[in-house]
Order: C-alpha cells, then sequence, then structure tokens
C-alpha cells in the first residue's frame, strides 16, 4: 500500500499551487531529504561491530544506489508528469518480467515457456492500460513520453534488483538497503545542486507535508516492511502480495485524483497481477 500510495503523493504535490515551479528532481530531493535521518541512523546501526566493507562492495552499493532508488525514482517522478497515478503503477509493475529477462541475459537463469507467456501476458495488461490513457488523455504524446520514462524506472528498478542478491547476502538486508540509500540521497542532493537552484525547495507547507509523507509511508515503513517479508516468507511470494499495488493505486487515483476507471485499465491491472503470479508461481 505504501509502494502504491506514492505516485498518488506525487500527483498531489504537483497540483499544489507555488509561484515557484515544482520540478521532479526538486521533489525528489525533498522526499529523499526526509527519509535521510532513518536512513543514516539505520546504516549505523547495521554497521556497528560489523566487519567494514571492502573497496569493491563499497563501489557495487554506490552503482546499485545509483540505479535504485536514484535512477528509478528520478525517471518516474518525470514521467508522473505526465501519466496517470494508473499506468503509472501498472508500468513499474512489471519489473519482475524485466529482473527475469536480465537474470538470463546476464546471470544465467533458465527461461521457460511458461514464464515467457507470463511476461507476454504482464506487456498485454501494461498494452490494455496504455490504450485506456491514450482515450482520456488529452495529448496522446504525453502518454508516450510519461510511459517511456516510467518503463525507464522498471528497468532502472530491476537492474538494481539483479544485483542485489549477492549483497544481501554479503552485508545484510537491512545495511545494504540503508547503505544503497545514502548514496541515492547523495547523488540526488549533487544533481539537484548542480543543476537548479536552492529556491526550488521553497515549495508551499501542503507539499513539504507531502513529501514528509512520502518519505514515512512510501519509502521508510514500505522499504523495511518489504525487508521483514522476505526475510519472514521469501521474495516470490513477496513479490506476489505486492502485485496488488497497481489496484490500490487505481483506486485511489479514482478517489484522490478524479482519475477515471475502464474496463481497459481493470483488465490490463489483472493481466500484469496474473503474470506476475505466474513467475513467482513454483
Amino acid at each position: 500500500m505504501g509502494f502504491s500510495f506514492k505516485a498518488i503523493l506525487v500527483k498531489l504535490a504537483y497540483a499544489v499551487p507555488s509561484p515557484i515551479p515544482l520540478s521532479a528532481l526538486a521533489l525528489l530531493t525533498l522526499r529523499m531529504l526526509y527519509s535521510l535521518p532513518v536512513f543514516a541512523l539505520i546504516a549505523w546501526r547495521e554497521s556497528r561491530d560489523k566487519p567494514r566493507l571492502s573497496l569493491r562492495q563499497w563501489g557495487m552499493v554506490a552503482v546499485l544506489g545509483l540505479f535504485g532508488y536514484y535512477g528509478a525514482s528520478l525517471l518516474d517522478f518525470i514521467g508522473l508528469q505526465y501519466i496517470s497515478a494508473g499506468l503509472e503503477r501498472l508500468v513499474l509493475a512489471v519489473y519482475p518480467t524485466l529482473t527475469l529477462l536480465l537474470s538470463a541475459a546476464f546471470l544465467g537463469e533458465r527461461l521457460t515457456s511458461r514464464k515467457l507467456a507470463a511476461c507476454a501476458i504482464c506487456y498485454l495488461g501494461i498494452g490494455a492500460a496504455f490504450v485506456h490513457d491514450l482515450n482520456f488523455a488529452a495529448d496522446n504524446t504525453a502518454v508516450w513520453i510519461g510511459s517511456g520514462f516510467v518503463f525507464a524506472s522498471a528497468v532502472s528498478y530491476a537492474l538494481y534488483l539483479v544485483g542485489t542478491g549477492p549483497m544481501l547476502q554479503q552485508i545484510g538486508t537491512q545495511r545494504f538497503t540503508a547503505l544503497a540509500m545514502l548514496v541515492s540521497t547523495a547523488v540526488t542532493i549533487a544533481h539537484f545542486l548542480g543543476t537548479e537552484s536552492l529556491t526550488g525547495l521553497q515549495q508551499p507547507l501542503q507539499t513539504h507535508g507531502l513529501a514528509i509523507a512520502m518519505a514515512l509511508f512510501s519509502t521508510i515503513i514500505p522499504v523495511l516492511a518489504l525487508s521483514a517479508a522476505i526475510r519472514r516468507i521469501g521474495a516470490p511470494t513477496s513479490a506476489l502480495i505486492g502485485s496488488s499495488g497497481p489496484l490500490l493505486t487505481i483506486l485511489f487515483g479514482w478517489w484522490l485524483l478524479a482519475e477515471p476507471i475502464s474496463l481497459f485499465q481493470i483488465g490490463g491491472m489483472l493481466l500484469v497481477a496474473f503474470g506476475i503470479s505466474l513467475i513467482g508461481k513454483r
């Protein structure tokens, strides 16, 4: 629910009237700044009385942090400037299929006919949701652009996931996650300072409140909850439960953003959830 609600909070933040336009990078910077104290505390707690990371391990944390919570988040925030929250969540939901394909390409994972069929079903579902947005959008070009950015975000997150397995085993789940978040935060701040003015962060209190809610309910809590879930029930089952995310986002978008719902969108969501369930099924 926390991850699903992120798109709603982002769209609400973009809609807040402000004399200074809110950029995707400025909003991401606010989210990371408000998340920073918690992940810094976790990194310190998890690193006490434990061996220091090697130079190679730090390099992997840095690279994966760039792909995960910096690259994927920034591309996603940019995409949300163009498309609905419902389509965004459906496009992002295909990251398990991308993870599977990347694992096959780089780690020798065997692709079965069932897994390939699951990928095809997922992308058919995305196509159905895409048709929905094209039918309701005032500018079809914006739908193409936004979907492209969000799909690139899903690719970036899939690359992050493909590389996390060995790191989780070497340095621990919470320690790795916290360190990756700190790297992502540092890169985000550096990007912002290098390309935009600090006045871009001078947003209304409502925007800062939404950024705090995003940091707490759509970053800190779900990241830690997902790590706890994976430890207890495994990654495949966790991913299956998480496949309910698009439905929640569609419902929240209808309720809070007045986004229309159509049979194409519901059908697309069901196809994506079914495809993901096939991938995770033993």
